[in-house]
């Protein structure tokens, strides 16, 4: 587009260069014949001074007389028209060159604008051709460098995936391990509790019961949910004892020491039944350990009808009665 124009702004400035000459040129003629008009009219002038300054008894008269007396204009139209006609040609010359003016900026403006567009479009083309030249490398030189990139990302990515999936599982396991356990506690508890409940009811019926066949099955009850309860087991011999059956409370107080040897009720108990049967000794050396883990079982074998036949008894009475046998020997 360049190529086109520039061929025409040359065209275009040698004509105005033309008109540029043919418009001095009439400027000039047109001076030329003006400086011819001034300067006859300056003399014509000059010889109507000089006349008038010769005839300086010329009147009015003479004056109007020698304008009527004339057969000619004194001016010439020929002339005036001409210098009519070169300021309107000059006035048009005017116009045709700012017209011309006007037309080579829009043409130099026109130019610049098609430089800047074909050197932007260059600068563009050139980018990318040397992206497609560094592409083209790339893929010629690094292809497979990239692909070995490529796969060790991904086993590395993978490898850490597994390491975590490995971690997280271990961690849920020992979590679901320990909610497991904390829910057995809980079961546990829950159980014990319950069974605490269902024992204390058992205690209470067996504490209100008169029959001592119902407080046996109470007691058995209670040792079917805590078969080491060593009080159920102590209170059943008491019992027993009751129902007149010593072996039997026997067997249930040594079941009782074996899991508590310092449980004092199942110690009387158990010396009760000694006496029962006639192991005096027994009696007495089982309730002596009674009396040493609580003095209250003092009181309670002077009343006891088991050890009815150990009164008289010395080793007894001096375990038994020691205030009153004390009272005997001041008296």
């Amino acid at each position: 587009m360049i190529d086109r124009l520039l061929p025409l702004s040359g065209a275009r400035r040698h004509r105005s260069t033309n008109k540029s000459h043919r418009l001095f040129a009439r400027l000039s003629a047109s001076m030329v014949a003006a400086l011819l008009l001034l300067s006859a009219s300056h003399a014509n002038a000059q010889a109507e001074d000089d006349t008038a300054i010769e005839r300086k008894d010329v009147t009015a008269d003479d004056v109007a007389a020698a304008l009527s007396d004339l057969e000619e204009p004194m001016y010439t139209p020929f002339i005036e028209l001409y210098l009519l006609e070169e300021s309107k040609a000059l006035r048009k010359e005017m116009q045709n060159t700012r017209a011309e003016l006007i037309e080579k900026v829009v043409d130099k403006e026109l130019s610049v604008a098609d430089k800047t567009m074909a050197y932007a479009t260059d600068t563009v083309t050139y980018f990318f051709y040397l992206i497609a030249g560094a592409t083209s490398v790339l893929v010629v030189f690094g292809w497979n460098s990239i692909r070995d990139m490529r796969n060790q990302l991904t086993s590395l990515a993978e490898k850490r995936v597994n390491e975590l999936v490995v971690e997280y599982e271990s961690r849920l396991k020992s979590i679901e391990e320990q909610l497991q356990q904390k829910s057995d506690i809980i079961h546990q508890n829950q159980a014990e509790i319950e069974r605490t409940n269902e024992v204390h009811s058992l205690w209470l019926k067996a504490s209100q019961e008169t029959s001592q066949q119902n407080k046996i099955a109470a007691y058995d009850q209670i040792l079917d949910l805590r078969p080491d309860d060593v009080e159920a087991l102590s209170y059943k011999a008491d019992a027993v004892l009751e129902m007149r059956e010593p072996l039997w409370a026997i067997s249930l107080c040594q079941r009782a020491l074996k899991l508590a040897p310092d449980n004092g009720h199942a110690h009387y108990q158990l010396a009760c039944a000694y006496a029962e049967i006639g192991r005096w000794e027994d009696a007495i050396t089982t309730l002596q350990k009674a009396i040493d883990i609580s003095e209250a079982y003092r009181d309670d074998a002077s009343v006891d009808v088991s050890f009815e036949h150990l009164r008289e008894h010395e080793s007894f009475r001096a375990l038994v009665f020691v205030d009153q046998d004390e009272q005997d020997a001041d008296a």
